[in-house]
């Protein structure tokens, strides 16, 4: 759906974005991570056309990124934009013709998702009227109501309690069923773990990883499983550092070259084996781990 090439852009003295290539494969939910002031809109705004890049391509579905290709993208930013003194039918309408939705189709469209998010009877409503999380559910409508092939989310879950971030994510996902591909930059990292099937991170303006979520989650296992015995036969080596909770003995071994079969056979032979679990990092560790690691070097 997206590909990027060689992506550069400074503002004066400050590099941005350097030597970015990325690709976003169509009808998956693409996760765009990364720490703040690491390039994330930048590169949005770029693929957007906001901004022009200083040395790179952007191709959307094979073909050089060109101005009416924006009326195949929607996009959602960070800072939200509705005209607070517009009543939502209006703005919404305005908004689907802005996007070459002819008058009818933009109607039933608009009726169609204000009946959706329960939004039906605030149509006829100024956007100062709402509360913050109605008026994220106009600007959510406003950005898919074209039915974009690429929808860009900065930061949607923003403003929403967690009923309505969970109507959201399900608008989302089902759009992802009927076909939209969709970037989702975000700091919300169990949003990622829900909805991503593949994620890169940009750091200090460079791509630091890029895989899918299985791929990115096993470069950084650690070979350590959490083991629970019980009913001991025989003492546990001190040298493990067990936790005792009545009869239960918690604690962690690393595989030091072992299969995990063989880790598991001499478990058994201390004692009754409860819970045998690879630890595998979360996407949250994952992202703190790159972060310190980058500031580190």
């Amino acid at each position: 759906m997206l590909q990027i090439t060689c992506l550069n852009k400074s503002y004066g003295n400050h590099r941005a974005l350097r030597d970015i290539d990325m690709s976003v494969p169509s009808g998956v939910v693409f996760g765009l991570l990364g720490p703040n002031g690491a390039g994330k809109t930048t590169l949005i705004r770029i693929v957007n056309q906001i901004i022009e890049q200083d040395s790179g391509e952007v191709e959307l579905d094979g073909k050089t990124l060109s101005p009416s290709d924006i009326r195949k993208i929607g996009y959602l930013p960070e800072e939200r934009g509705l005209y607070k003194k517009m009543k939502v039918w209006d703005q919404l309408l305005y908004f689907a013709q802005l996007k070459d939705l002819p008058p009818n189709e933009a109607k039933l469209q608009i009726k169609s998702w204000l009946e959706k998010l329960d939004l039906g009877a605030w149509k006829d409503k100024k956007i100062e009227d709402l509360s913050k999380g109605m008026a994220q559910k106009v600007q959510f409508i406003s950005t898919v109501i074209h039915r974009p092939s690429l929808l860009i989310l900065d930061e949607p879950f923003s403003g929403f309690d967690p009923v309505n971030a969970e109507i959201i994510k399900n608008e989302i996902l089902e759009l992802k069923e009927k076909g939209t591909t969709v970037i989702l930059s975000t700091h919300r990292m169990e949003s990622v773990e829900l909805l991503c099937d593949h994620v890169a991170m940009i750091n200090r303006s460079r791509k630091i990883l890029d895989g899918t979520i299985q791929q990115v989650k096993n470069s950084f296992r650690p070979e350590v499983f959490e083991i629970t015995l019980t009913q001991l036969k025989q003492p546990i080596p001190p040298e493990w550092i067990p936790k005792q909770a009545e009869d239960l003995w918690h604690f962690s071994l690393p595989l030091s070259g072992k299969s995990p079969n063989q880790l598991l056979s001499e478990l058994m032979e201390l004692g009754e084996v409860l819970v045998f679990r690879e630890k595998i990092p979360s996407m949250e560790e994952i992202f703190i781990h790159q972060v310190k690691a980058k500031a580190n070097e």
